[in-house]
């Protein structure tokens, strides 16, 4: 890997490893001061993450969205960013502690890609409407990404308890709480999701390859995503559908966004570019 941002890339690789750590420890230990040197590692993992997706745009002239390299560099500093926002609130602090881990993981995939930069962008790219469609369908999935963690804390919360989930307290506090972030993480990301990933995809695909919608692999996966969310969002407002079941759908819903970023990469398709 060479290219200015590339001591800024690695300097967030190697902080969110050290928050990464530090989550481990507190998860072991419960102790206050490693939950704040785990936000500390994160938060310098953040700003050495924003430097990096800076000095990018400004070597190639354009946001850097156009290749796996850079839209998991760009995820990972998305997600960071979603669970920054949460840090304010002390009771959901807990969710923070897991903002480094998660973001490791995208760089480590991210680094497994090329990460030469193009100045020259192949004509299917060079759009605004692929600006709009990426940076939207991110930030739904940073938020989803938040869905994830709070989901994974609640059946691991829940299970915890003494047999009785509607009940507070436990070792990672409320599960109930954990719940409720997940509902308003996918209550954020559908939105942006849909706008972005489908809405501004299909105008983007319109202008770049003539028509809206090709059943292309990561189209197809998108729809799918889609789908999942919506469905947790109908029978959480329609039936006010709850616990174990909406968490483990939450963390299916994630799992299937992951392999829709990475799909064009294994199924090809006119997203196969990059």
């Amino acid at each position: 890997m060479s290219g200015p941002d590339t001591v800024f890339f690695w300097t967030a690789f190697i902080l969110y490893l050290a928050g990464t750590v530090a989550a481990s420890l507190y998860v072991g230990l419960r102790r206050p001061g490693i939950r704040r040197a785990a936000f500390a590692l994160t938060a310098l993992g953040f700003l050495s993450n924003t430097v990096a997706l800076v000095v990018r745009t400004a070597a190639s002239g354009h946001l850097p969205i156009t290749n796996l390299f850079e839209y998991l560099t760009f995820f990972a500093w998305a997600i960071v960013a979603g669970f920054l926002l949460l840090w304010k609130r002390e009771e959901l602090r807990l969710l923070t502690v897991f903002a480094a881990p998660v973001a490791f993981a995208m760089l480590v995939v991210a680094s497994l890609f090329p990460s030469s930069i193009e100045e020259q962008l192949i004509p299917a790219l060079q759009s605004y409407w692929l600006t709009i469609h990426v940076t939207l369908a991110v930030l739904g999935e940073a938020a989803f990404a938040v869905a994830f963690v709070a989901s994974v804390l609640y059946l691991v919360a829940s299970r915890r308890e003494s047999g009785d989930e509607t009940s507070g307290g436990g070792r990672l506090g409320d599960p109930r709480r954990f719940d409720e972030v997940t509902y308003k993480a996918i209550g954020v990301g559908f939105p942006l999701f849909t706008i972005g990933a489908l809405f501004a995809g299909a105008v983007w695909a319109q202008r770049a390859w003539g028509r809206p919608w090709s059943w292309d692999p990561k189209e197809t996966s998108s729809l799918i995503v889609w789908l999942i969310y919506a469905i947790y969002l109908h029978a959480r407002l329609v039936r006010g559908w709850r616990g174990r079941g909406a968490a483990v759908l939450s963390i299916v819903g994630f799992a299937m966004t992951f392999f829709t970023i990475l799909g064009s990469r294994i199924l090809g398709g006119l997203h196969s570019y990059g």
